[in-house]
Parts: structure tokens; C-alpha cells; sequence
């Protein structure tokens, strides 16, 4: 039997991707490798969101065939998938010369069962792509437009029963929105303990979200809710679509109607033009918004993206840098007996 080895780089989509790759694999007659150096196939999943990230992964697939050039034997064949497909096959292709196929992502699909290799979480993909456009992200370009998947299919997954077609057009009483009745029925399976979403958007937190996160004590009581900037003015560069009070007044409706609920974010330091006064505003917000931990990053120019075609990255590291320390110090240090389990 051919063998294969996944590597994975990035988020929780990422590791959910990688889940159903190997699924695709397994239905093939492959069976995995015990490590890559006896691998028949390698795929590396990869994360574009920093140009650190898309690094760490081609350092990964030249140290492959530095390896096998070594000790003089054939190498495995080396597939890339996961958000660098952004680049595009010709690009890939002279940016990584030891790289022989590029998949993208959106084939990689949900026809066969993945493979779970944590006992006790899975990582369950209810959308793929994103319409946001935010100017910063390269998710639109390596992923596509939004695509939801249909509920039946989700719960499919979730159960791993025959759940009849088209049965959610039984599950949606008027009022409910999608994903709020989906959520709930997730949550009438007896054998799941415990529902985490992410990564919500705060235009997407709607009241309907809130109620329901107070009633069903099966959702997490962490909630991710990604803010990038406590600055008006970079939030409206980043076409984030809301403002710091936005924000606020979202967390203050939620924490009122759930008070045990804690909340992280993300955000990105050193966005071009990003000023002294710019950041103040975000140390504001992060004393406001009480946040438990926050997934901050130094701003890395996306090729493709709208930031990396309209605005300088004008921000030198020595600041970015700085500020990123204080962040960390004030949300993450400050907190680390509050942080979720992850």
C-alpha cells in the first residue's frame, strides 16, 4: 500500500482540511507514514496569513528534499495545498522548486469521512471562502467566495448517521436564522458535551446569536470575536465594516445576557499608517473590552491583497514590534489564569 504524511500550518480550518485530505486518502487504498521521511506522498496544508507562516512552510518542503539529496534516494512527491494557492500553480511552481503538484483548496471536498485523530474535539467546516474582502486578508483570493454547506450535510458529519436529504427545510422555524437553529440542533445530540464556533464577525452577532448563547449551556462560554483595531480610522481602512463602539456596545448586549461568558479577539498591529494615536485607541479598547486572550500579529503585506496594493507598509518592525509587546503584556500576560482551553 502507498503511504502518505500531512503537514498542516495554521489555524483550526487548516487542521479541519487536513481531517478530510486524509479521509480522500484512506478511501484510496493509502495508508499514513510514520513520518514523512517514509512517505510515498506529502502534503503540506499550508497558511498564508504572514509571510512568516508561508515561509515556514517552504523552509519545511526544502528540508524534504535536502534530506532525501542526503542520503542519495528518490524523494516523496510533494503536493501543496491550503491557503499559498493564492499564488497560483506558475508561481508556486518557481517560488518552491522541489514542489511537484499544487491542489487547491476548494477541491478538496466533503465526500468522503475525515479522519479524527483527537479523542475528545473535532473541527467541523460549516462554511468555506469568505465575501468580506477585508484588506488585509488573503482568505478570498485562496479560498473563494463564501459557500455555506447545507445543514443536513453538517449534522451528517456531526452524527455520522444517515440524517435524511434536504431535512433541514424541517429544522428552520421562521424567526430562527440558519445558524442559530443548526446550533441547536448540534446540541441535541446527547454524546456532545460541549459546542465551540469560530471565527465569528461581529456583523455577523445578531441578537437571535446572543439569546441563544444564554439559553444553550452546551455553547462554549469563550467567544472568539475578532476585532483587528480599536482605531475608527484603520478599521474603516481594513473595511472592517463596524466602529470601536460598534464593538463595544456588541460586547456589553452579550455579556448582559450572558455574564459568564469571556471573550478573545484578534488583532493586527503596525496596519500602514497606523500612528501613535491609532494604537492608543486600541489599548483603550483592550482595557474596555476585558479580553482573556488576544491572537495579535504584526502586520505582513499579503501580495494580492488590497492593503499590499494601496497603502505602504510604512510601519517600521522596531514599532510594530513594541506595540505587539505591549498588547501581550496588557491582554495575554495579564490573563493567562483566565485563558480557554484550545
Amino acid at each position: 500500500m502507498k503511504t502518505y504524511f500531512i503537514k498542516t500550518f495554521g489555524c483550526q480550518a487548516n487542521e479541519s482540511d487536513s481531517e478530510r485530505i486524509e479521509g480522500d486518502y484512506q478511501a484510496r487504498g493509502y495508508k499514513p507514514a510514520a513520518s514523512w521521511k517514509k512517505a510515498d506522498e506529502i502534503i503540506v496544508n499550508t497558511c498564508a496569513v504572514r509571510q512568516r507562516a508561508e515561509d515556514r512552510a517552504k523552509g519545511f518542503i526544502n528540508n524534504v528534499a535536502s534530506h532525501f539529496n542526503i542520503i542519495k534516494r528518490t524523494r516523496p512527491k510533494i503536493i501543496l495545498t491550503g491557503c499559498m494557492t493564492h499564488h497560483g500553480e506558475k508561481k508556486l511552481l518557481e517560488l518552491i522548486p522541489n514542489l511537484d503538484q499544487v491542489l487547491p483548496i476548494n477541491e478538496v471536498g466533503f465526500n468522503q469521512t475525515s479522519i479524527r485523530r483527537d479523542k475528545t474535539h473535532a473541527w467541523v467546516a460549516i462554511s468555506q471562502g469568505c465575501n468580506s474582502f477585508c484588506t488585509f486578508c488573503i482568505v478570498p483570493y485562496s479560498r473563494g467566495r463564501e459557500k455555506s454547506r447545507p445543514m443536513d450535510d453538517i449534522l451528517r458529519e456531526v452524527t455520522r448517521s444517515q440524517i435524511p436529504p434536504n431535512i433541514t427545510q424541517y429544522l428552520r422555524p421562521k424567526g430562527i436564522p440558519t445558524f442559530v437553529k443548526l446550533l441547536q440542533e448540534i446540541s441535541k445530540i446527547n454524546e456532545i458535551d460541549w459546542v465551540r464556533f469560530i471565527t465569528s464577525n461581529p456583523w455577523d452577532f445578531h441578537d437571535a446569536l446572543i439569546d441563544e448563547i444564554a439559553r444553550n449551556k452546551k455553547i462554549d462560554r469563550f467567544i472568539h470575536l475578532p476585532v483587528q483595531s480599536g482605531s475608527d480610522r484603520i478599521l474603516k481602512l481594513m473595511n472592517r465594516g463596524y466602529t470601536k463602539a460598534d464593538y463595544l456596545r456588541l460586547i456589553k448586549k452579550l455579556k448582559a445576557a450572558a455574564p459568564d461568558v469571556i471573550i478573545g479577539t484578534d488583532i493586527i498591529v503596525g496596519f500602514p499608517t497606523e500612528t501613535d494615536q491609532d494604537f492608543r485607541q486600541t489599548v483603550d479598547l483592550a482595557r474596555q473590552a476585558d479580553w482573556v486572550i488576544a491572537f495579535a500579529a504584526q502586520y505582513s503585506p499579503r501580495p494580492g491583497t488590497a492593503a499590499w496594493r494601496i497603502y505602504p507598509d510604512d510601519v517600521p518592525p522596531k514599532i510594530k514590534k513594541q506595540r505587539w509587546e505591549i498588547l501581550d503584556e496588557l491582554i495575554n500576560k495579564k490573563n493567562l489564569n483566565r485563558r480557554p482551553v484550545f
